[in-house]
């Protein structure tokens, strides 16, 4: 039975299994404040949209921070800039607010988006009908801004019956976390709970299971010659790296199980010269980690049989994130949700998809996650990316009540996890 079968079947499965949730009578004044912040949300979200903040600029990056740490502090929370552990990215912002009670909750987003500098002259912030546009606005800005914008509720409202609220703006989350890897281990080392603000999917549904990515690259040294005096001469790695990219067809390039797609290609310097070097950049996602080893060994036999004499073929990777499976933890925290959202008369739904995110981290590390806590939106990582203004209050509204839920009763500890301690406070930054 094909891979993408069997994960079908066990999504469906693991949905049969639960039952429609009791629905949370709705909290008045919680709806009535998120309903109140709309006007405010929605103007900080086109301020920060505005802003270009590709992964890697810096003074972009810097920018949307400038605009969201006044706002964290006024909410009494301590703000700190912490440096990236990879160079060329801005600082993450790591705001804490304690309260008084049991729960230790760890919110995560990111400031950085896919698109580049120019990006927003051409393509601005926009409301077209029940749709908000523009470069990040769902991916995952509009998450971001709501999560402050809950923060605020809970200020608003004199919520304090959680022990920390820590939140997480990073600054590379696009490209892996590569400026922010330790800095999450340290947090998560210190939380009872993870809540990712990356968007909800179409039509409303959070995110119980995601792919892990890993980033392959196919590279081919050969020789450079004359391309008309004497092309004999040369090794063209092009030709090469063409004939070794037959071999990853046979991966899928779509569906629910592994998919590996080519995404950059790199060779040749002038139109007289045969390329002497070749790259090939692709984007591998898998529901499961063997399935790494799987594909990289199918690109290494083939590597070690290169079609043209004297082409010299690698194989490397950069590890993104791992799969965020179907779990248990993820499944009682979504309990939760559906059952806040049904007082809205809402139906929350249930789903996964190939983009991955730091929810994987924080369930390998033993902490219950759930994702998808944005605004519902589409079309992202493109010039068509939007959220459904429809959304924006029933989402403010469920994300600050399962904040205020979580608050007070935290999940149990997964089992095998270690208590943190004072030595896990201590090493916060």
């Amino acid at each position: 039975m094909k891979l993408t079968a069997v994960v079908a079947m066990a999504v469906l499965a693991a949905g049969s299994a639960h039952a429609a949730a009791k629905p949370v009578a709705r909290d008045a004044r919680v709806w009535a404040a998120a309903e109140k912040a709309q006007a405010a949300q929605l103007g900080l979200l086109e301020e920060v949209v505005n802003i270009d903040s590709g992964t890697g600029d810096v003074e972009g990056g810097r920018k949307v921070a400038a605009v969201l740490t006044p706002r964290l502090e006024a909410l009494g929370m301590t703000v700190e800039k912490v440096p990236a552990e990879a160079p060329n990215l801005p600082e993450n912002i790591v705001a804490t607010l304690k309260g008084t009670g049991k729960g230790r909750i760890l919110l995560i987003g990111h400031l950085d988006t896919v698109f580049g500098p120019g990006t927003v002259a051409r393509w601005p912030y926009a409301v077209r009908g029940e749709r908000v546009t523009g470069p990040g606005v769902g991916d995952e800005k509009g998450g971001v801004v709501g999560g402050l914008f809950a923060l605020q509720i809970l200020k608003d409202l004199g919520f304090k019956d959680f022990k920390q609220i820590v939140f997480l703006i990073e600054s590379s989350e696009e490209r892996g976390s590569p400026g922010t890897r330790k800095l999450i281990d340290r947090l998560l080392a210190d939380a009872d709970v993870e809540l990712n603000l990356e968007p909800g999917d179409a039509p409303d549904v959070i995110t119980v299971w995601r792919k892990g990515s890993t980033v392959l690259e196919i590279s081919v040294k050969g020789r450079a010659a004359h391309a008309g005096v004497a092309p004999q001469e040369g090794r063209n790695a092009a030709e090469e790296l063409i004939n070794q990219l037959k071999t990853t067809h046979q991966f899928p390039k779509t569906g629910d199980g592994t998919t590996l797609n080519l995404t950059v290609l790199e060779a040749g310097t002038r139109n007289n010269i045969i390329p002497e070097d070749a790259k090939a950049t692709m984007s591998l996602r898998v529901r499961e980690k063997a399935e790494v080893d799987r594909v990289i060994g199918a690109l290494e036999a083939s590597a070690a049989r290169p079609t043209i004499p004297d082409t010299k073929v690698t194989v490397g990777k950069q590890t993104s994130f791992p799969p965020l499976p179907n779990n248990a933890a993820t499944d009682a925290l979504a309990d939760r949700a559906e059952a806040i959202y049904a007082g809205l008369g809402l139906k929350l739904g249930r789903g996964g998809n190939g983009g991955a995110s730091e929810s994987a981290l924080a369930n390998e590390a033993g902490v219950p996650a759930l994702d998808g806590l944005g605004p519902v939106g589409g079309d992202f990582h493109s010039d068509k990316e939007w959220i459904d203004l429809k959304s924006v209050t029933p989402r403010l509204y469920l994300l600050t009540k399962l904040i205020m839920d979580l608050g007070k009763n935290p999940p149990p500890a997964l089992p095998g996890r270690a208590k943190a301690g004072p030595s896990a406070e201590a090493g916060r930054p």
